[in-house]
């Protein structure tokens, strides 16, 4: 069928008031678990259902409107235009997400530059430092926190360079899929999406065993300072968009087995590898910023 050239307007949808709720659920739920996480009690059992209807809620929502999109790109009812407005979205939407990890490394590049040097003693500001934190150095990565608790700084060698060098062969992977998919190599599209998805699985794996040995071996927690805060929120973040990642590409090797892309009409499975590769890029900053430097 001939893609109409007249643009598409969708019927009217209850999709974003349930990601609305959904995402409401998932603040309030995820306030109350961190709020509650040394405590326990009510609140963490509270906070910890909060968060996961929430996100149940959400993966409900993402479901129903993508098929509705689906449906509604199967069936010819998109023009050139609409295409257009998609690929538009997906490079906004990834641009808003330099911004939102520009600014974690932001707060990474404060508290590391200035805040760590001038609490230290930068610009005579010794009066500041001993009423502050007497016997303050500084240095970085911030091990010791104002109670006199210290915690040891994750290497960058062994679990984190493994995941920097699995991330690295998924995007070649994912490259592979692409390259197979406008070749029409259906047999090696396959194979070369499920061997990512698999380096995904095992890279938020080994993510989770470093956030073990972190709070077992090196008492490095959400509550270690600026460091273990630093850490936990870039590293933790970027782990979400993965598991997201993951998500999209597994859609993707479902659709595929469907027949829905062509080699001319794939711009679902170029935004899956965009978000991938955006991701990838993400983790190398990651790597060097957080733990090599």
């Amino acid at each position: 069928m001939s893609k109409p050239q007249s643009y598409y307007v969708p019927a009217q949808s209850s999709w974003p008031i349930v990601g609305a709720v959904a995402l409401f659920l998932v603040a309030v739920g995820a306030g109350l678990t961190v709020q509650h996480l040394e405590t326990g009690g009510a609140g963490s059992v509270i906070g910890n259902v909060t968060l996961a209807l929430g996100f149940v809620v959400l993966l409900y929502m993402l479901s129903g409107w993508f098929s509705n999109v689906v449906s509604e790109s199967l069936q010819g009812l998109y023009s050139d235009q609409i295409t257009r407005s998609f690929r538009q979205g997906m490079s906004w939407f990834i641009f808003s997400e330099v911004m939102f990890f520009g600014a974690f490394f932001g707060a990474l590049f404060y508290a590391r530059m200035i805040a760590v040097p001038w609490l230290g003693g930068a610009d005579n500001n010794v009066m500041t430092h001993e009423v502050l934190w007497p016997g303050f150095e500084a240095i970085w990565p911030l091990t010791t926190t104002p109670a006199g608790e210290t915690t040891e700084a994750m290497p960058w060698q062994g679990l984190p360079l493994q995941n920097t060098i699995i991330l690295l062969l998924s995007s070649i992977t994912l490259h592979m899929a692409h390259v197979s998919l406008e070749k029409n190599k259906r047999t090696a599209l396959i194979v070369w999406l499920e061997i990512t998805i698999v380096l995904a699985g095992f890279f938020l794996y080994y993510q989770a065993v470093e956030y073990s040995h972190a709070y077992r071996d090196l008492g490095l927690t959400l509550q270690s300072g600026i460091y273990g805060n630093t850490f936990f929120m870039l590293t933790g973040f970027h782990g979400l968009h993965v598991v997201l990642g993951t998500i999209f590409l597994i859609v993707l090797l479902f659709r595929i087995a469907k027949d829905h892309f062509t080699p001319k009409d794939h711009f679902a499975f170029q935004a899956g590898s965009w978000y991938w590769h955006f991701v990838d890029v993400v983790w190398l900053c990651l790597f060097v910023f957080v733990y090599v430097l």
